[in-house]
């Protein structure tokens, strides 16, 4: 059962203050079987990637092709009008709210110099979409919609040939968002193919998308060689409430996450009221005997805590220590507490706004930072799929007014011949 503990007994007790130290670590033993599939894959291409299909997903393939646009056609038209009808309104949502992302080259002028910043979209991305027990067209419509709105022309998408034709609300998101270029391929060996590219698979500048332990140990080995969206680690939610918030809600919105059932969700509540937390306590578990993942529900709840604070302001300082990846404040002014969060990956005010609406609807995205790096990350957006480079024009006279300053901080790091590169423009030319 949820214990429902003191802040100071959150903050000092060994058993339970790993909710807030906590970390993304990996078995070393997958480390190093991820790391033989991304040389393997990079040596050999194709056929090590088809090696590992078979091995590992039971496929066999005979080459690696995209799936035939007739076939996601096809597999569009299983799905009813209800779905089309709600996916539709998404990706709208999280279009328009993302356009307002979008960054634009700026320019300044000096005397005689202009620089500036010119921002263009990433070529090619590779999107991970997983084939586990669910399907999560959701998913494929937060990281596709930032790129697209960014200008990414192609998004090449890799998933595991098991559930890509049992679940046809993949194609369908897929479809609706004009995406063609698609792999039944998963697993390290997808990240890697992505990564390096094959004779086959084209290589991306960038892999983002979710997927089960080998393809995050996958995607933590390629960086650096491309880049990827984030490592993430199980799903969080913290509440914040007082004495007015319905106990019902929140103890709803904590199994929402707690759904995901690995056991090292997070799931906590912050609250004012005694009272409030005994009455959550009460609504978890009749809640959770309706639902059909329970037993994995009950594990997670045993290692998560209903904390009572002193007031508000212990509330804030226990949210910007955890750093959770959801945040819902459930208080009689919920705003008035916004602008002391610091650290989280997005914030629910208020009893209306739980955070289900925003995984699948409201437009901002939900590919969150997790495992306490709301410290310094943020969720992802259309910024992560654009880059910018520097543009310097200095005229003669610009370069000839601040030469001497150059070739005094130059030659003070010991580069000679930086500072010559810009003396020598000094110098009577023959």
């Amino acid at each position: 059962m949820i214990p429902i503990i003191t802040y100071k007994e959150l903050t000092t007790d060994e058993r339970y203050a790993r909710i807030i130290r906590r970390d993304l670590t990996f078995d070393p033993d997958i480390e190093m079987n991820v790391r033989s599939i991304i040389d393997d894959v990079a040596l050999r291409g194709d056929e090590a990637v088809i090696e590992y299909t078979r091995r590992f997903d039971g496929f066999s393939l005979e080459s690696i092709r995209s799936v035939d646009a007739d076939e996601l056609r096809r597999l569009h038209s299983r799905v009813d009008a209800a779905f089309l009808d709600a996916l539709r309104g998404a990706i709208e949502n999280v279009r328009e709210f993302h356009r307002l992302q979008l960054a634009e080259s700026i320019e300044m002028k000096r005397p005689g110099v202009t620089l500036g910043l010119r921002y263009t979209p990433l070529e090619r991305v590779g999107l991970y979409v997983p084939g586990g027990a669910a399907a999560y067209p959701s998913s494929i419509v937060m990281n596709a919609v930032p790129a697209q709105v960014a200008g990414v022309e192609r998004i090449v998408v890799v998933t595991p040939p098991g559930r890509f034709r049992e679940n046809p609300h993949i194609a369908a998101a897929l479809v609706e968002l004009g995406i063609e270029e698609v792999f039944t391929i998963g697993g390290a060996q997808a990240v890697a193919a992505l990564a390096y590219g094959t004779q086959s698979i084209p290589r991306v500048d960038k892999i983002v998308g979710p997927g089960n332990m080998f393809v995050a140990v996958a995607k933590k080995q390629v960086f650096g060689l491309v880049d990827i969206d984030m490592i993430a680690g199980p799903s969080e939610i913290v509440v914040v409430a007082d004495h007015t918030a319905e106990p019902a809600f929140i103890a709803a919105d904590l199994l929402s996450q707690a759904e995901h059932g690995s056991g090292m969700e997070m799931a906590v509540l912050f609250t004012t009221s005694a009272e409030i937390a005994e009455r959550v306590r009460d609504e978890l578990y009749i809640q959770v005997d309706t639902l059909e993942r329970a037993d994995a529900i009950r594990n997670v709840l045993d290692n998560n805590a209903l904390v009572i604070v002193d007031d508000l302001d212990q509330a804030v300082e226990g949210v910007n220590a955890t750093s959770p990846e959801h945040l819902e404040i459930m208080t009689a002014d919920p705003r008035a507490l916004l602008d002391k969060i610091r650290n989280a990956g997005a914030v629910f005010l208020g009893a209306w706004s739980p955070e289900p609406v925003s995984d699948y609807y409201a437009g901002p995205n939900h590919v969150l930072p997790t495992s306490g790096t709301a410290r310094y990350a943020s969720p992802l957006g259309v910024y992560d799929f654009q880059k910018c480079m520097s543009v310097v024009d200095y005229s003669r006279e610009a370069l000839i007014s601040c030469a001497r300053h150059v070739d005094i901080m130059a030659r003070s790091e010991g580069f000679v011949a930086h500072a010559r590169a810009v003396t020598i423009r000094m110098e009577p030319r023959p």
